[in-house]
């Protein structure tokens, strides 16, 4: 290269799944049939309905413009409407709701917007490996704060004050329930002592909240149903999961007021907004019905239980109760490490599944296991381990 990158870039590396993905094409281009149940990649449809939507507005000749900075109307009200019937909360569709292209796009902006370089962020130990790699290519100071395994890995909020209290300008805490990767389930009372938390310590509470609708025991919460959130909170969500749309990148932030305009104005100068008859089709599908929901969930419940299989068969232990759309499992101490093992499914059975490491050092010893593929898939994938 004619000029060096600039040190940012050396703040972190390529994507593990990237590296990995490219071992996995290897394989397939050499005619081996991998089955892969490491990657959230919904390969369910969306609905009927909602690629009916899609179509008829790419058809119409104004579609193809720019559209406005925050979203079309019709989005933002849907979302709102979305909210309301899920969650219980009432948002503002003008004023409280930011459309993104995908809620990772909104990892970077909420950080371009609130963090000055040297400043603190909480980051979970096992968590989405963009919170510490946005975090770190501006130059800010990651803090992990531990999850307490043994009791349904929840945060450590008494080792976490004491990680603000040490950094002054700690200025943003990165809470994500249903938790990936561990699938721990989102409760009230954690929500109620994550704001007060926030309130007490001064700190932006960033709430990533894109499982709640997956396999869900209970009916979902949202953070901003919390009594206090608004003051202190900010949640992002999409459809990427909920709704089968990964790859159409649809998501959104949603927040107070301030929140939202000063994300704006990062936002603003970075893209142009989204194409139309994205947006029109994602209206619809915010539309889709209860009974939609659950039939997706049968089919990830039958999955599930072929998942139980496969981890028995390894002699892997996991939790019954969590939620999400991945299962997380302790191997067995016969097992020399997770990437040992990672790397004999691949090569030697042509299955493959992810390592915990990559979500933080407490990973080391754990497996994560996606059901994103056909429960026919992982019942075969069982049968080589089996062989």
């Amino acid at each position: 290269m004619i000029i060096p990158v600039a040190h940012r870039a050396d703040q972190t590396q390529e994507y593990y799944f990237s590296v990995k993905l490219a071992e996995v094409r290897t394989l397939l281009a050499a005619g081996h049939d991998v089955i892969n149940i490491g990657i959230g990649n919904p390969d369910l449809m969306p609905s009927d309905s909602t690629i009916d939507a899609l179509m008829a507005s790419a058809r119409q000749p104004s579609a193809h413009g720019y559209q406005p900075y925050k979203g079309t109307p019709g989005l933002r009200q849907a979302i709102a409407r979305f909210y309301q019937h899920t969650y219980g909360v009432t948002l503002n569709a003008d004023t409280e709701l930011l459309p993104l292209i995908g809620s990772k796009e909104g990892i970077t902006h909420l950080s371009l917007t609130f963090l000055n370089e040297g400043d603190g962020v909480l980051v979970p130990e096992l968590g989405y490996p963009a919170y510490r790699a946005v975090s770190r290519m501006l130059g800010a100071n990651v803090l992990e704060y531990p999850l307490r395994e043994y009791h349904g890995w929840q945060p450590d909020w008494s080792t976490m004050a004491d990680l603000v209290a040490a950094t002054p300008n700690t200025k943003i805490i990165w809470l994500n329930y249903p938790h990936m990767p561990t699938g721990a389930p989102a409760t009230r009372e954690l929500f109620e002592q994550a704001v007060r938390f926030a309130h007490d310590h001064r700190v932006l509470l960033c709430h990533d909240n894109p499982y709640s609708l997956i396999l869900n025991k209970k009916p979902p919460i949202s953070l901003l149903s919390v009594d206090g959130a608004r003051e202190v909170a900010v949640e992002l969500n999409s459809l990427s999961k909920s709704h089968n749309m990964a790859g159409w990148r649809i998501g959104w932030l949603a927040g107070a007021k301030p929140y939202i305009d000063a994300v704006l104005t990062i936002k603003s100068n970075v893209d142009s907004g989204q194409f139309k008859p994205l947006m029109d089709a994602a209206t619809e599908a915010l539309g889709n019905s209860d009974d939609w929901h659950r039939e997706r969930n049968a089919v990830y419940q039958g999955r599930l239980d072929a998942v139980h299989e496969l981890l028995d068969t390894l002699g892997c232990t996991y939790s019954p109760d969590q939620e999400g759309l991945f299962i997380w499992a302790r191997l067995p101490d016969s097992v020399a490490s997770a990437e040992d093992l990672v790397n004999e499914l691949l090569y030697q059975k042509h299955v493959f599944i992810a390592p915990g490491f990559i979500f933080g050092p407490k990973g080391e010893r754990y497996i994560r296991i996606s059901l994103c593929v056909p429960k026919e898939r992982i019942q075969q994938a069982t049968q080589r381990i089996q062989a």
